[in-house]
């Protein structure tokens, strides 16, 4: 008998010969793009290295005696830097036993008290909330902290460090904030996990944090809370679940969007796959007696650049140790020495829901069973900072989770939301947090817009802040706020078309998972007890090497013991001298070799995962898993209650409505609105009739309503 023809034996072919179209062009255009990185780095690396060379080739022409006397100033000047950097390097090994024995608390600039300890919550967690000190040298001057402006939140990531980047410098998120008058906390933590405490249980404890800020400043508006890196999706988080006690949100360098990223530029999102799933993290959390080591989290991010890691930093240390390289190294390796732990539970969650799930973007992650995470909950603005620079979390990882979330700008528009993204060309991760040039200019700026935010229709905008005149610590900027489109977010990543590859990797990591908690896992967990994940945290390589360089170790002590003496008779090479140009030339060469290391380490992960997850068999295994976006249709959107009510109203109101139609319309045609022109609307809500007698929320409802009337019937 003849079996029917199914449409689908139709389709599947035709699937198929797409994903596999798909797959090759994927491959292609990274290749493509490792060698253009490839030959950019290499042309700019051998420019100074040409001119390294040309100078070298100059003094070496000088006259025998002239480069003998040279050889000896540099024999003595490389002898007395290395004595003096390796007596640098005790002293971080030093200060990183003595930041251990204190408990690794967090490292900041500023005094702070501590008003809620995690530890005493009715579901004990190791956050607690700190109030920072505003120093005496600001209240001199007039910066007194007033109870009733704004009170900050900053949630700082807890993603291998400890807390403390975003008050780091004087010139950083908190002491911005502190320098304009507004109370700061910190959501902190200590470097172990209280008992099995898990992610709901912190995001009860931030609630709870909140809660008592609101409680000692009643009087002044909703606090706003900046969420650092992966401090961003637990703010995220926090504000889906709690959007009566949370104000305005920013979400600063966060990936919120992990599938997402370009084609040969970020490899970090593979690392899921290359390493097959989850079961990495809980084998890891296993051998540690149920704990994971936030040390193999900062390896990672050390190896996606270990030219500057591994040697670079090193060498700047060496060769600029007469100048304040000493001083700047042993500030920041103070903080980057510092690893925390997790719970194996608490990592779990993480990878399932965020590195490899990717679930939170799309709305389908829970906190805890039973209780989602809805992310169009959040009705305070947002705001977004990312940097093209940043290849931890790439622009595309920090707001595609928009894209993901609405169906478009228009329901943005109906959930009465605010949504506004800033871009920075060039600075990497950690200059989003800690350059004294992004705090002074973008977060500076961010809070002068979040006191006009309100003026604005609710939508999705970019903010571009450009130079304008002034020095380093008084220069002025000018700000647009610009309308932008989902397709203005879209137009920054590649499309999206590897991305049925990363729900093949999710499949796959729920199935080997399985396999692991049935076989392997439980023989792992039987057998770390006693000292030995103290043990193994305790030898990881980013642990050892600095333990190894302490005063603890006599050969460090006796490779340091002159040190003093030969700061007292420091005889540094002139910078001329050819033997130092040639140390330097080195120098270039030894990190391009590492740099192009890493390039082929990237190829190679990068050309394996397209390979072997992109492919027609993994992109169909991986279907059930491929995150399913809203596409509502103008005419779906048109019927929801919202829209329909704000309709109803089309013919009603008086002088206010008319006022707000009229700004929309207006805002529309521009398309960009001055930072001033914002202002002076936010002053016309603020003092001028019929505005001034409406209550803030009364004025949220009118802009709200009148956007949608704007938006549904422009006409």
């Amino acid at each position: 008998m003849t079996q029917p023809v199914s449409y689908s034996q139709f389709t599947k072919p035709r699937a198929d010969a797409q994903a596999l179209t798909t797959q090759l062009a994927l491959a292609r255009m990274s290749a493509e793009r490792h060698l253009e990185r490839a030959r950019s780095d290499a042309e700019t690396r051998s420019s100074r290295m040409i001119d390294g060379l040309s100078g070298l080739a100059m003094a070496m022409a000088q006259d025998p005696g002239t480069l003998l006397d040279a050889w000896s100033s540099y024999c003595t000047d490389m002898m007395q830097r290395s004595v003096l950097t390796l007596d640098a390097l005790r002293k971080s090994g030093d200060n990183f036993l003595e930041h251990q024995a204190a408990g690794i608390p967090p490292l900041m600039i500023y005094d702070y008290e501590t008003l809620i300890d995690g530890r005493d919550l009715p579901r004990p967690c190791n956050y607690m909330l700190l109030s920072l000190v505003q120093p005496q040298h600001m209240r001199d001057r007039g910066m007194e902290t007033d109870p009733a402006k704004r009170p900050v939140m900053i949630i700082d990531p807890r993603a291998g460090h400890g807390p403390g980047i975003g008050g780091f410098k004087p010139d950083s998120q908190a002491g911005i904030g502190l320098r304009h008058g507004h109370p700061i906390y910190f959501a902190a933590y200590r470097p172990e996990p209280e008992g099995d405490q898990t992610l709901a249980d912190v995001a009860r404890a931030e609630a709870a944090f909140l809660r008592e800020i609101r409680r000692r400043h009643p009087d002044a508006p909703a606090p706003l809370v900046i969420g650092n890196c992966q401090g961003g999706w637990a703010t995220a988080i926090l504000a889906a679940l709690n959007p009566d006690l949370v104000g305005p949100v920013a979400l600063v360098g966060s990936p919120m969007s992990y599938w997402s990223g370009l084609i040969g530029q970020d490899p970090m999102r593979y690392t899921g796959g290359i390493v097959g799933g989850v079961t990495a993290a809980q084998m890891v959390s296993d051998l540690g007696g149920g704990r994971f080591d936030g040390a193999n989290l900062a390896l990672n991010f050390e190896l996606l650049n270990p030219g500057r890691n591994w040697f670079r930093t090193y060498y700047d240390l060496f060769a600029g140790i007469d100048a304040k390289s000493e001083a700047r190294f042993l500030d920041f390796d103070r903080w980057n020495s510092g690893f925390f732990v997790l719970n194996g539970t608490e990592m779990r969650w993480l990878v399932d829901n965020l590195f490899i799930g990717n679930r939170l973007a799309a709305n389908q992650a829970q906190i805890e069973p039973g209780q989602p995470i809805d992310l169009k909950a959040i009705r305070t603005p947002i705001i977004v900072f990312a940097s093209h620079g940043d290849n931890i979390t790439p622009p595309q990882q920090a707001l595609n989770w928009i894209v993901d979330t609405y169906a478009d700008e228009t329901e943005i528009e109906i959930c009465g939301q605010r949504i506004l993204y800033a871009l920075h060309e060039e600075v990497g991760h950690l200059g989003i947090f800690v350059s004294s040039a992004v705090a002074r200019k973008e977060h500076t700026e961010f809070g002068a817009t979040l006191e006009l935010i309100e003026a604005l229709p609710p939508g999705l905008y970019e903010l571009k802040i450009e130079d304008a005149e002034g020095d380093d610590h008084d220069r002025r900027y000018t700000v647009d706020i610009v309308r932008r489109r989902m397709a203005d977010i879209l137009a920054l990543g590649d499309g999206r078309q590897e991305e049925p590859g990363f729900a093949a990797v999710a499949r796959m990591s729920e199935i080997v998972s399985e396999v692991y908690d049935a076989t392997l896992g439980p023989v792992l967990r039987a057998a770390s007890t006693g000292p030995m994940p103290t043990e193994l945290r305790r030898l990881h390589p980013l642990r050892l090497r600095r333990e190894l360089a302490a005063s603890t170790n006599p050969a460090m002590v006796a490779a340091t013991a002159c040190a003093d003496e030969i700061r007292s008779e420091r005889k540094p090479a002139a910078a001329d001298n050819p033997f130092l140009l040639a140390e330097r030339f080195c120098a270039d060469m030894i990190e391009q070799s590492w740099n192009m290391w890493r390039d082929s380490r990237e190829l190679f992960f990068e050309t394996v995962f397209l390979a072997a997850y992109t492919n027609p068999l993994a992109v169909a295994f991986g279907g059930p898993n491929l995150l399913k976006r809203s596409q509502a249709q103008p005419n779906e959107l048109r019927a929801l209650p919202e829209v329909q009510a704000a309709l109803s109203r089309l013919d009603a109101g008086g002088l206010a409505e008319a006022v707000i139609r009229l700004m929309i319309l207006i805002g529309d045609a521009a398309g960009t609105a001055p930072r001033e022109a914002v202002a002076r609307w936010a002053e016309i809500f603020a003092s001028k009739p019929p505005f001034a007698q409406l209550s803030a929320e009364e004025r949220e409802r009118l802009i709200r309503e009148q956007t949608l009337i704007v938006r549904f019937e422009p006409e």
